[in-house]
């Protein structure tokens, strides 16, 4: 399913029954400020029994068949 609401944050897609949180990243995610509340928020939903596995724009749409095979070893 596509954007969730898991306590404050809004993910972009989740399994919740395997715990799973993808998150797609636009080019802002690349600031500092912006790398650190990503660490933090990382950190809660980790906390909170989630794997986040975050992905840049870039890398879903050019190195798709590289994300699709990153997130199938998560099952594995």
């Amino acid at each position: 399913m596509r954007q969730h609401v898991i306590g404050d944050y809004i993910v972009d897609f989740l399994s919740r029954e395997d715990g799973l949180i993808i998150e797609v990243d636009g080019a802002y995610h690349a600031e500092l400020e912006q790398m650190e509340k990503d660490e933090t928020r990382e950190g809660v939903l980790e906390q909170m029994g989630y794997h986040v596995m975050r992905f840049s724009n870039e890398e879903v749409l050019f190195e798709t068949e590289k994300v699709m095979q990153l997130i199938e070893n998560y099952f594995k």
